[in-house]
């Protein structure tokens, strides 16, 4: 095979191959960009706010703000709860603190089942209704925060495209050029000569 045929098949291929990684960037830019305004919107109507900065000055446990909280919620202090990263905190360094000060550490299903098992005791079904709504919530903030990270991934792997479609398409250009630098007769792989016996 001619050297000048080989370069401008293996261009054409790099041509085709920068095509499809620009439509998968742009596909998987769409999508993060979908995800986190969907994301974002959702929780938006929800208007959950952080606890304000003021009530985390003096952190006590069994209280709405306990020292665990610190080092994570605190960040947050004041804010209206609008992204993925944001939700998790929420949902795993608040809700689920304060689920755990419940009788059996707010599990849903066994305050469910001893509920069941004494229907007089209102103070059993006070915490099976607050686990209830607190696991729900805490349940659909780490699906919000799912969804986040899919979207950042998905943002991520757009870049990739785009850059690998940059770098191909740089290599597409030089192949073409060497094509055209390139003699006619020139072979790819010139066979060598056979010793002779």
């Amino acid at each position: 095979m001619r050297r000048q045929v080989f370069d401008v098949l293996a261009s054409w291929v790099g041509v085709i191959l920068v095509v499809i990684l620009l439509v998968g960037g742009g596909l998987l830019l769409w999508g993060a960009i979908f995800t986190h305004n969907q994301v974002h919107d959702q929780l938006a109507e929800q208007q959950i706010y952080f606890p304000p900065k003021a009530a985390f000055a003096n952190p006590k446990p069994g209280t709405e703000i306990t020292p665990s909280m610190i080092p994570s919620v605190s960040q947050y202090a004041g804010h209206q709860l609008l992204t993925g990263p944001q939700a998790q905190v929420y949902a795993n360094d608040f809700i689920a603190v304060h689920l755990s000060e419940l009788p059996m550490n707010g599990v849903y299903s066994k305050l469910s089942a001893a509920s069941r098992a004494d229907p007089t005791n209102k103070t059993l079904q006070a915490a099976v209704e607050t686990a209830f709504k607190g696991t729900t919530l805490r349940g659909l903030l780490l699906q919000a925060y799912a969804f986040w990270t899919i979207g950042t991934i998905m943002f991520w792997g757009a870049i990739a495209c785009f850059v690998f479609a940059i770098i191909l398409g740089i290599l597409a250009i030089l192949g073409f050029r060497h094509a055209r630098q390139t003699a006619d007769d020139v072979e790819l792989m010139p066979h060598s000569a056979v010793p002779a016996n």
